[in-house]
């Protein structure tokens, strides 16, 4: 059973999500405010944390800050309203793994949480290849864990399945439409979460983000991986 943590201030909001998550099979740990969040988790860990951005107090970037702290590969998919562009960016860039805005569909909630757990829990009989290595960075896809020579890699799950993705595909150009589809197995939703995503990646794998080498921007078309 998949425990979840949901983080909603707005008690008619938390306790119907709460209700329909238990229903179809998590185990659930719904809390109204940031502090009770963090607090939650470090006392008791979760599988998933399912975020509002607006919370009294401590707000979700905060939160998000601080349990990525915590644990760097933490699922957290953020709840926002259709006005906070701004914060839900800002969520994206910290290493958020999704979103949906206010009102959602509980059964895409129930969908969304499970397509960012299978991403974080994927087993090596779903991966073909042991690891994949390119110059100075191997990816060993059982463990997930990723390397740059001698440092590790510090890769939010989205990270790595993105940086996967290129080193399976050297040389191919891919939209932020494509990579929505393929990365995050979304067939409608914000483009530009790939680009938040790929300026994150850019700063933990590019010797100089600025002026990248290896994943690189091609001007209205989408990105590119160069092989070291």
């Amino acid at each position: 059973m998949v425990r979840l943590l949901v983080v909603e201030d707005d008690a008619t909001v938390r306790e119907a999500v709460a209700a329909y998550l238990q229903r179809v099979g998590h185990d659930v740990v719904a809390v109204a405010d940031g502090i009770a969040a963090v607090d939650t988790y470090a006392a008791d860990p979760v599988d998933l944390v399912l975020l509002d951005l607006m919370l009294p107090g401590l707000g979700g970037i905060e939160v998000t800050r601080r349990l990525r702290s915590i644990r760097p590969d933490l699922p957290i998919i953020m709840v926002t309203a259709r006005s906070q562009e701004h914060e839900r960016v800002q969520g994206l860039a910290l290493g958020a793994d999704d979103y949906v805005t206010k009102p959602f569909s509980l059964r895409e909630l129930d969908l969304r949480i499970k397509s960012v757990l299978r991403r974080a829990g994927a087993s090596p009989q779903e991966l073909p290849e042991a690891q994949l290595v390119d110059g100075e960075l191997r990816l060993d896809l059982a463990a997930r864990t990723a390397r740059r020579g001698a440092d590790a890699l510090s890769l939010t799950t989205r990270e790595f399945d993105l940086l996967a993705w290129f080193l399976r595909h050297p040389g191919r150009t891919w939209s932020r439409e494509e990579l929505m589809s393929q990365v995050w197995g979304w067939e409608v939703g914000d483009a530009s979460t790939v680009t938040v995503h790929v300026r994150r990646l850019r700063e933990k794998i590019e010797p100089d983000p600025g002026a990248p080498t290896r994943l690189l921007t091609v001007f209205g078309h989408g990105y590119r991986w160069e092989s070291g």
